[in-house]
């Protein structure tokens, strides 16, 4: 099952590479860099991800294995057009100390357990709840984006130790977040040649 790229893209891929050297990455860091600018036009992405190659490794494995995965909102679902996902966002309600996005995280984590992939693009409180649970994640894609919590909740993530696509600055969103698992996704599953 190739994926068919549209001359569009390869014609973005083509000038991001000619306004930005990405050959120093390895493949699956490249891949995810590579993707997550092509979604955001801003190349400003290449040094403000933060992530590790043997987890992306594990993470890809994982992914092309079946692991569930799993989303904040639906505007991360939609963006992800190859793979079924996850949403609580429907089901969840919010309580005192509980916002509805956290609330999801909880719902889901009953439904799928460990070893899921989980993409976060919009709630700092939907990634700072995944840290409270013992959820054992294949990898978190946290890349909520705000002025509010965003930072601090992406901090708390890389400091968790947990395998791990962050990034360092409020910088993030939906689009940003499902173009990093697509990334994985969209890379061949024996990834030693490298592939846009």
């Amino acid at each position: 099952m190739n994926r068919v790229v549209h001359p569009i893209e390869e014609e973005s891929y083509r000038r991001l590479r000619a306004r930005l050297d990405t050959s120093h990455f390895p493949p699956l860091t490249r891949a995810v860099v590579e993707r997550v600018i092509h979604s955001a036009a801003d190349l400003g992405y290449a040094t403000d991800l933060v992530m590790d190659e043997s987890e992306l490794a594990k993470a890809h494995a994982a992914l092309h294995s079946g692991a569930p995965v799993v989303v904040d909102v639906e505007m991360v679902a939609a963006g992800i057009t190859r793979r079924e996902t996850v949403c609580r966002l429907k089901d969840a309600v919010a309580g005192p100390d509980l916002t509805r996005s956290a609330h999801a995280v909880r719902l889901a984590y009953e439904q799928v357990g460990p070893g899921a992939l989980w993409v976060i693009g919009n709630a700092p409180t939907a990634l700072e709840e995944l840290l409270t649970l013992d959820a054992a994640p294949a990898l978190v894609i946290g890349l909520p984006v705000g002025f509010v919590g965003a930072v601090e909740s992406k901090a708390a993530l890389r400091e968790s130790g947990l395998p791990a696509v962050s990034n360092v600055s409020e910088k993030g969103g939906s689009a940003v977040a499902s173009a990093a698992l697509n990334a994985l996704l969209y890379h061949p599953a024996s990834h030693s040649e490298e592939k846009s």
